[in-house]
């Protein structure tokens, strides 16, 4: 970055009319100013916001795009990193903007989650589908529909929420992200045009009319190493034991290891992980505590069979992914979604932090690294999830 420019938001257009704005050392008010300043320039649909809650006040974004651009929609939530065009960043800000001409969206408030109760959640999006259909003059139409939620990553409800958002949707596909705080475990915030809120999920409900396609891709395989929750604190997301003994004891034996060497990036390089459907899914360890057991990232209980897993790659599995995408919906013009803060952590430990960049650019994602993610009816840890955005189908039609 050169001299003076600490306060410079960088932009990107892609094909689609989408634009991305991101900077790492830019301040609110300059954040506000610049979106404020496209969005008078192009119609937008939505601005999905990512930001480091330790650069950037949620009331002062709140008030200030208030403020300066009262007719643009937005959703978002505080982040643990950011993915931009141009790589990963910490401690910034990144903005997806949506343009009118090809997405619709409808975003609806879920506050104080951890009491709202599954058939409240269930009811009320339930209720946005219906509405949102009807606005959009086809109630029975929901091709080019997914929905985007941004939950508090700290809430303890992603599990029941994820589930119950997921029934309310009645088959429109779901992603999402457990918004962060920079890794500090304290506070977590989300942002709409209402208001700034924390313990809140916002859910934008999204019409695209471009190829687009939802995915979840993770890079674990199981190990012969099991581990049995023989007892837990499922409240407080804690296992006691595994296998009758103390929780990390089990747990650091099994990576061989010892207690005293368990760290994040031990539990981002040897996740445990469980299978569902017929796929495995990461149940990711948050820390280790004093007393020897261990506070989960998801939901954990006695009785649950877990398997300590091994990397396959995550660049390659990645790219893996991606190219199934191209297959399935032709060249992608965008992705943008999910990266848990443990493959951040885990490319960092195994040495190819570069290569995911260099990954991410030449596949044009963008997003957020998140306290864990969601896909349809599951919440999950340690994946790359997200939505695949198409091409128009020719030039003129950008």
């Amino acid at each position: 970055m050169k001299p003076g420019s600490q306060n410079c938001v960088f932009q990107k257009h892609y094909a689609s009319g989408i634009l991305v704005l991101w900077s790492e050392t830019a301040d609110t008010a300059t954040v506000c100013r610049q979106l404020a300043l496209v969005s008078s320039e192009q119609a937008f649909s939505l601005a999905i916001i990512w930001y480091s809650p330790t650069r950037h006040d949620s009331d002062e974004l709140v008030s200030g795009l208030s403020e300066l651009a009262p007719g643009l929609p937005f959703s978002g939530c505080s982040t643990c990193g950011e993915i931009t065009p141009d790589g990963l960043q910490d401690h910034g800000f990144v903005a997806v903007l949506l343009p009118q001409r090809w997405f619709d969206v409808h975003i609806t408030v879920l506050d104080n989650v951890e009491k709202l109760g599954m058939e409240s959640v269930a009811r009320r999006t339930a209720d946005s589908r219906k509405q949102f259909l009807a606005r959009l003059n086809n109630p029975e139409d929901t091709a080019g529909m997914f929905a985007i939620n941004l939950i508090d990553g700290l809430s303890y409800s992603e599990e029941t929420v994820t589930l119950a958002i997921d029934r309310g949707l009645n088959g429109i596909p779901l992603i999402g992200g457990s918004a962060g705080d920079d890794g500090h475990f304290r506070t977590t915030w989300q942002i709409t045009n209402e208001r700034a809120l924390s313990g809140g999920a916002v859910l934008s409900l999204i019409r695209c009319r471009l190829p687009c396609q939802v995915y979840t891709n993770n890079n674990f395989v199981p190990t012969e190493h099991k581990l049995v929750v023989t007892e837990a604190d499922p409240d407080k997301r804690r296992v006691i034991e595994f296998n009758a003994e103390p929780a990390a004891v089990a747990y650091a034996a099994a990576i061989g290891l010892t207690p005293q060497e368990l760290d994040a990036s031990c539990f981002a390089s040897y996740p445990v992980i469980v299978r569902f459907g017929g796929r495995h899914y990461s149940r990711c360890i948050q820390q280790l505590n004093d007393d020897q057991t261990l506070t989960f990232f998801c939901a954990i209980d006695t009785g649950l069979v877990l398997t300590v897993a091994r990397s396959q790659g995550m660049v390659a599995s990645s790219r893996k992914a991606i190219e199934e995408l191209e297959e399935e919906i032709g060249e992608i013009d965008i992705l943008f979604g999910f990266d848990c803060i443990y493959r951040k952590l885990d490319a960092r430990h195994r040495q190819t932090t570069h290569r995911i960049t260099e990954l991410y650019r030449a596949k044009h994602f963008i997003g957020c690294n998140t306290y864990g993610e969601q896909f349809n009816s599951m919440h999950i840890n340690q994946t790359f999830t997200g939505v695949a955005i198409g091409m128009p189908a020719t030039a003129t039609d950008a």
